[in-house]
């Protein structure tokens, strides 16, 4: 090798160490924030909006998750978004054409919860969500394999079973079920990834 070929060697090594470095540092920043989908801001614009979807949107309604078993029947759905108190509420809510306090009325509501400091199940009950609290009446149990905190529906959620769970450190996941959807509640739990 000539010296015009060595030098144009070393001057490449200080850009080939910064490409490698890069994409290293980046996954390094990457696996120490949570990832959680976050809603864009069309969504967020149809959520203030209060857009109903007719017919409702399937099983990638909420960007960033899949909700594999949604049961049939609804007619209707709607995008939710809320942010406060350092935390980003995303979901989407399905429903039927019946009233509201028909006992055989259908409705979901799916949440992903971004709270940066959620970390376990019993942070949960103190978690500042807008609408869907954990009260002292909430229950741990296993569902597939995810433990969860479950509890009567009531107050603004209406009747039902209201589930939550985190999924990960920061992202947290709420299920709400009316009554008859509670049966195959445990279905559309498992059905459920980010």
């Amino acid at each position: 090798m000539n010296k015009v070929q060595k030098l144009a060697a070393l001057a490449v090594l200080p850009v080939a160490a910064a490409l490698v470095a890069v994409p290293a540092q980046a996954a390094g920043q990457a696996a120490e924030r949570p990832s959680c989908p976050a809603p864009s801001k069309a969504e967020m614009l149809r959520s203030s909006a209060a857009k109903v979807d007719r017919p409702a949107r399937g099983a990638a309604a909420i960007k960033g998750v899949r909700v594999d078993h949604i049961p049939k029947g609804f007619t209707h759905g709607q995008v939710i978004v809320n942010k406060h108190d350092g935390m980003v509420e995303y979901g989407y809510q399905w429903s039927d054409d019946r009233d509201d306090v028909s006992r055989r009325h259908r409705a979901l509501w799916v949440r992903v919860v971004c709270w940066p400091k959620a970390t376990s199940l019993a942070q949960l009950k103190n978690a500042p969500f807008s609408i869907g609290s954990f009260s002292g009446d909430a229950t741990t149990t296993k569902i597939g394999d995810r433990q969860v905190l479950r509890q009567k529906g009531d107050g603004a959620l209406g009747a039902g079973v209201y589930t939550g769970w985190v999924e990960r450190a920061g992202v947290v996941v709420t299920v709400m079920a009316s009554p008859p959807l509670v049966p195959g509640s445990a279905e559309i739990i498992k059905g459920i990834r980010l």
